[in-house]
């Protein structure tokens, strides 16, 4: 018995193809999107997650040593050659009595190496912080103390001229032609006096000062430096107090005045520099006067000689300020010219 297989084949219909195609295509489109979206994922997690850590080992420094040159050795053995070399010095010493005695120790002054008075001493402070004063009617002096600038110096200002050191000269023409003079310009010497007093109360601890007045004879307070101390400088205000001369006139013989021949301002010069200052004030109108050994006018160019004389072979120079009041031109003149040569200063007061 024998059968027959047939196998036919049955075409789908259009709508039936076209409905697989499309299932075909939807399935294709999804596929294709997730594979897009997982890699848009992968690729947005590739940019915030940090990357991981690098530990890189910087390179090692490089350190260059110049080399010492011969200049520099040779400074190092100049520097060496200043420090002092120590010394070693045997001294004597007794072990038992002697047959001789040693000379008797030198007397010693003791007034500059008393303890300073307290109240001083914070003047002094308080006006070398504060600096120079200024004094009423546009005369622009004033007294300012100072501490010390090198080799033991001191600033200070007098009647309007600043200056500098410790050993301080004041040389004040008392004559009737300056005391009217004086009196004129609104500066008479009872103001003048007060601002030596100022002056003398403000000078620091181991400061000098020297005060002569003079007309033709001259009267110093005393005819050497003083030391400042609190007893010499309330020696002083006394002595200024009861022995200030505002009569234009010194007489020969009266107390403590000296009468030298020559006498006259040559003579107060030749006191002054014997004195040994840092610097030298002179107060008078320019017009100075002899008596001894003749009556006359003392002309400028003998007393730019004498200056010369003076200063001749002094090094530093020693300044000579001069104070004039209502001065002649030929006198101003002059004085411009010896306080310039000796480096100091002249003010007039009108």
């Amino acid at each position: 018995m024998s059968a027959d297989l047939t196998v036919s084949f049955v075409k789908p219909s259009p709508a039936a193809q076209r409905k697989g195609a499309g299932a075909a295509l939807i399935g294709s489109l999804i596929i294709h999107g997730v594979l897009a979206l997982g890699g848009g994922a992968f690729i947005v997690a590739q940019y915030i997650q940090p990357p991981p850590p690098k530990f890189v080992a910087p390179p090692a420094a490089k350190i260059k040593i110049p080399p010492q040159t011969r200049q520099h050795r040779m400074n190092l053995a100049a520097h060496a050659g200043l420090a002092s070399k120590p010394t070693f010095k045997q001294r004597l010493v007794s072990l038992r009595p002697t047959a001789f005695a040693l000379p008797e120790a030198p007397k010693i002054a003791f007034d500059s190496s008393l303890v300073p008075d307290p109240s001083t001493v914070v003047s002094s402070m308080v006006t070398g912080l504060t600096g120079s004063g200024g004094s009423g009617n546009g005369s622009g002096f004033g007294l300012g103390g100072g501490g010390g600038l090198g080799k033991g110096l001191s600033n200070f200002s007098f009647m309007g001229i600043k200056a500098q050191g410790q050993r301080i000269v004041l040389c004040f023409d008392v004559s009737g032609s300056v005391v009217n003079k004086a009196t004129a310009t609104g500066m008479p010497l009872s103001r003048i006096k007060d601002e030596t007093i100022k002056l003398i109360s403000g000078l620091p601890s181991g400061a000098q000062f020297g005060i002569i007045q003079f007309v033709r004879n001259y009267k110093p307070f005393k005819e050497t430096l003083t030391p400042m101390t609190p007893a010499n400088r309330d020696l002083a205000k006394q002595w200024i107090e009861t022995e200030w001369n505002e009569s234009g006139q010194m007489n020969r013989g009266q107390n403590g005045v000296l009468s030298p021949n020559p006498n006259g301002v040559v003579c107060v010069l030749d006191a002054a520099f014997a004195m040994k200052p840092d610097v030298i004030f002179l107060i008078s109108d320019g017009q100075f006067e002899q008596t001894y050994p003749e009556n006359r006018r003392i002309p400028n160019e003998e007393l730019e000689d004498k200056m010369k004389e003076l200063e001749k072979g002094r090094e530093p120079k020693i300044p000579v300020n001069f104070i004039g009041f209502q001065m002649r031109s030929e006198d101003k003149d002059a004085w411009e010219r010896i306080v310039r040569r000796t480096s100091g200063r002249l003010r007039e007061i009108r």
